[in-house]
């Protein structure tokens, strides 16, 4: 029986990805260290392109693949053309990226910054016409438009041919079964994420909209037991998770746990 359960664990962890930080390639390979050191079950890490660093997400991800089985970058749509969708196409084949999320994107601080009109859904409608073999992920965002304008968005976005979706980190459970309620049969990576002070706490509620239920407590002990409740959700319903642990040690918010 333990060997059944081990093995079962064992699967799970692939339905399990770490969001990393592209600060620098040198502070990449520190947290590839750290997942490989102490995470070593977790294989996949999803990268976020962010634009006041120099590590665009997707050679991040190239260099993930030597540490993980699978690195998802995330592609702002508002970056690409859909009429230049095949130079993108062939940058993801050259670093041997076959899964992508799309993001729809902030606007950029930099007004100089060429941006398109792209929508998520267009880009990933082009980018499957083009590339086929590239699994695109989209976001779910419940709080920023409301819920019922993103539920028609992530509709448009799977119609569109996108696989699965990854969703802005959630802080309450009951609002997570809500959530997944309305995407039955659709692969969701469901977004948690650590909060470790009041103002991080008003960040999230005045910037994303976000909101936390009465129990929350801006501690790592409170965050701690709310992965550990979101882990055995996430089993139980047969669903993924994918952990932003911003400001927040890896191995003190999750060791232990996975």
């Amino acid at each position: 029986m333990r060997g059944t359960a081990c093995a079962a664990s064992r699967r799970f962890m692939h339905r399990v990805s770490i969001e990393l930080v592209p600060r620098s390639l040198e502070s990449l390979a520190g947290h590839l260290r750290v997942l490989a050191e102490c995470f070593p079950s977790v294989r996949t890490v999803n990268i976020p392109d962010l634009l006041r660093f120099d590590v665009r997400s997707w050679d991040a991800c190239h260099v993930a693949r030597r540490s993980v089985q699978r690195a998802i970058p995330h592609l702002r749509a508002m970056d690409f053309s859909v009429k230049g969708v095949e130079r993108l196409a062939g940058v993801l084949r050259e670093r041997g990226l076959s899964e992508v999320l799309i993001v729809r994107g902030d606007a950029p601080q930099d007004l100089g910054r060429r941006m398109y009109s792209t929508t998520s859904a267009e880009l990933i409608r082009a980018l499957n016409e083009m590339a086929p073999e590239v699994r695109a992920y989209a976001a779910f965002d419940p709080y920023r438009a409301g819920l019922r304008a993103e539920i028609d968005s992530v509709h448009e976005k799977l119609a569109a041919g996108a696989v699965g979706l990854f969703s802005q980190p959630l802080f309450d459970l009951r609002f997570m079964d809500l959530c997944a309620d309305q995407f039955p049969g659709v692969e969701v990576y469901w977004g948690v994420s650590p909060v470790v002070q009041d103002a991080s706490r008003r960040y999230w509620e005045v910037k994303n909209r976000a909101f936390f239920p009465s129990s929350f407590q801006p501690t790592l002990e409170w965050n701690r037991e709310f992965a550990v409740s979101c882990l055995e959700w996430a089993r139980e319903r047969q669903q993924a998770l994918y952990f932003m642990p911003i400001r927040v040690d890896l191995e003190r918010y999750l060791g232990g746990l996975l």
